[in-house]
């Protein structure tokens, strides 16, 4: 198919109703994700449509972009240009989670994310960073980043904030010698303690959060 054709496709799954859920989201889109996702598993594996439909710069056609790429087949570079291009939250979840932590230098990537001024690519590098709490916590000091979250964490932007309050979370449910601290800084800051949390959802509040997916864990 060419892009012309995806992005006809894209349009006629356009639903006004989605579309409204989305944008209280920040997402500008109006494609069902199960739609989006039955088109990319139609289309499989494009890297070259992946590409044409990134520069679109639309949020349906990026979406489905990071569906269809070849992860490893960006150069660092163009994954950095991409995450500070992205607008949509869920775009740049999605180009985290589906493309940059497959890819071999998302290490590199991470580290000079994290620290990054513009606060959408920092919280990018702190998602990199909970996953590393979470699997590859060897090397990491876990300490200091407790460190730099107390200190930051009550400032920091919306999305940031949010990618922040979840590594906090994930040290204290994954690493038992931090708990204490986790929970302590939780308290102590009361980030995102009034958060409305639908019923049979976790809070994330990261005290309420680590005790009971540590709860879970000792079922």
């Amino acid at each position: 198919m060419t892009v012309a054709e995806v992005m006809a496709e894209l349009a006629a799954l356009e639903d006004p109703k989605v579309r409204a859920v989305n944008e209280q989201r920040g997402d500008d889109h109006g494609v069902n994700l199960s739609e989006l996702r039955a088109l990319a598993k139609r289309l499989k594996t494009q890297h070259d449509l992946a590409r044409q439909l990134w520069d679109t710069g639309d949020t349906a056609a990026q979406l489905l972009a990071i569906l269809i790429c070849r992860p490893k087949a960006f150069e660092p570079g163009e994954l950095d240009a991409m995450i500070r291009a992205a607008r949509a939250p869920k775009v740049r979840d999605w180009l985290v989670n589906y493309v940059v932590k497959k890819h071999p230098r998302s290490e590199d990537l991470r580290l000079s994310w994290s620290t990054d001024p513009e606060p959408g690519v920092a919280a990018a590098g702190w998602m990199l960073t909970t996953e590393r709490v979470r699997k590859q916590p060897e090397g990491l000091d876990l300490a200091t980043l407790l460190d730099t979250i107390e200190a930051e964490l009550k400032d920091a932007p919306d999305r940031l904030q949010w990618a922040m309050n979840e590594c906090l979370g994930h040290i204290g449910i994954d690493h038992p010698q931090y708990r204490a601290r986790a929970i302590d800084i939780g308290e102590r800051l009361q980030v995102l303690a009034d958060y409305p949390t639908p019923r049979g959802c976790t809070s994330p509040f990261v005290p309420i959060w680590i005790a009971e997916m540590v709860n879970r864990q000792q079922r």
